[in-house]
């Protein structure tokens, strides 16, 4: 009889351990994630709108977007750099690799490609481009990557020749032949769409065309195809392009879902790169 009692307890303290035990992993699988910060700058069109649609997705993955607008294409990459941000979603890799090269000081990487914006030459005096006089006034951005590009779009739109092999770091002074005796204007690319008003035609990046409500594929005189190497990415700082948050960032920009969301909000203006 002892011996039955005694299995008896035993069984009985067995079975409470296994509900105590299953009771506990049912609390730890119940304990909600902790959710992180993600402080991301961009500038307003496309970039930041873009942001905007993933940041329920990213809520889903624990992550708290917070967007930063800037309006220049120099402050993103310092602020980023001083650990004021964490990453940041405004430029093509070329401006991103002139922009390091430049500032030795400063260690951030291309943590992947998201989508590209061709650049488009734009004008309200003129509706075709073989109108544009002699000695018409042209602005173009005066940062190297942007400059040398608006120039190759000025060549292959047929309006000069630069010389040889000189490609996308072109300068100005890399004009070989100007017919029309172009004057070129060079100010800062988020400048150029107010010079619109006093000059022929401007280069304009389209993230700016569309603040001051052009619609590229309609109202651009020339524009860019969509083989331009020109891929807008995700910067951060050398070292986080692995950091979890980063690359859920990275899965959800690059998600069916925003792919849809760029072809049938910017309808041709802006171009999925994945």
């Amino acid at each position: 009889m002892k011996m039955k009692k005694i299995l008896s307890t035993l069984v009985a303290l067995m079975a409470t351990a296994m509900i105590f035990t299953g009771c506990g992993a049912d609390e730890s699988a119940n304990t909600p994630k902790e959710t992180k910060n993600l402080k991301v700058g961009a500038t307003p069109v496309p970039h930041a709108e873009i942001l905007e649609e993933v940041k329920p997705d990213l809520k889903n993955e624990g992550i708290n977007l917070e967007i930063i607008e800037f309006n220049d294409y120099v402050q993103p990459n310092t602020a980023l750099n001083d650990k004021e941000l964490d990453a940041n979603f405004f430029q093509h890799v070329q401006y991103l690799n002139n922009f390091t090269s430049e500032h030795k000081d400063i260690k951030l990487a291309n943590a992947g490609g998201i989508h590209i914006e061709p650049m488009g030459i734009y004008s309200k005096k003129v509706t075709k481009l073989d109108e544009l006089a002699d000695g018409a006034s042209i602005s173009i951005p005066n940062d190297p990557t942007n400059g040398g590009r608006a120039l190759v779009l000025l060549e292959k739109a047929g309006l000069i020749k630069l010389k040889d092999g000189v490609g996308d770091t072109a300068t100005v002074q890399d004009i070989a032949e100007n017919t029309k005796n172009f004057k070129f204007e060079e100010v800062e690319a988020a400048q150029v769409p107010r010079t619109l008003e006093d000059v022929d035609a401007a280069i304009i990046n389209t993230n700016y065309a569309m603040l001051i409500n052009l619609t590229p594929a309609k109202d651009a005189l020339f524009m860019e195809d969509n083989k331009s190497p020109y891929v807008n990415v995700i910067a951060v700082r050398e070292g986080d392009e692995t950091r979890p948050e980063i690359q859920t960032l990275l899965k959800v920009l690059k998600s069916e879902k925003v792919k849809k969301f760029i072809e049938e909000k910017y309808k041709g203006a802006i171009v999925p790169a994945f």
